[in-house]
């Protein structure tokens, strides 16, 4: 079900709202991997994240997120590294970046929506693995300056 309309829920989103803003977490485990998965809506492997919510904080909406998708609780507050322009992918949005470095693990709690997570390591990520999602990894681990634009 949720498939089926988280399609329809974000083409509303964009419809009634001027701007939207979205979130995604870079988290790395001890041995450096980075936490990646693939949603069962869009194509490819992403880095955890998505809308946030009417008052809630984009810290909050991070958090929260990472939970229901991949059941990794931040241990402390996510670290914002980046902001980005998302008209690419639909004018109006914007994305920010979080790090996260200390978690725990507990079960996700979002059902239907992702399909795969995994632990990659940055220089061995998987195919599919978007070109905005690498952009950032390798901006965030390489220490280059973030492209303003996802």
């Amino acid at each position: 079900m949720e498939r089926r309309l988280r399609p329809a829920i974000q083409m509303w989103a964009r419809l009634t709202r001027g701007a939207t803003l979205g979130v995604r977490a870079l988290v790395t485990d001890r041995d450096g991997r980075v936490l990646l998965l693939e949603h069962s809506y869009v194509p490819g492997w992403h880095l955890p994240g998505g809308g946030v919510d009417r008052d809630e904080t984009p810290e909050a909406a991070a958090a929260r997120e990472l939970v229901e998708e991949a059941g990794v609780r931040p241990a402390e507050r996510p670290r914002l590294l980046s902001v980005h322009d998302n008209r690419r992918r639909f004018r109006g949005d914007h994305v920010l970046l979080y790090r996260v470095e200390r978690w725990t693990q507990e079960a996700a709690t979002s059902r239907g929506e992702i399909l795969r997570v995994g632990w990659f390591s940055p220089g061995d990520l998987p195919p599919g693995t978007t070109p905005a999602t690498r952009r950032r990894i390798a901006e965030a681990l390489g220490g280059g300056d973030p492209d303003p634009f996802w």
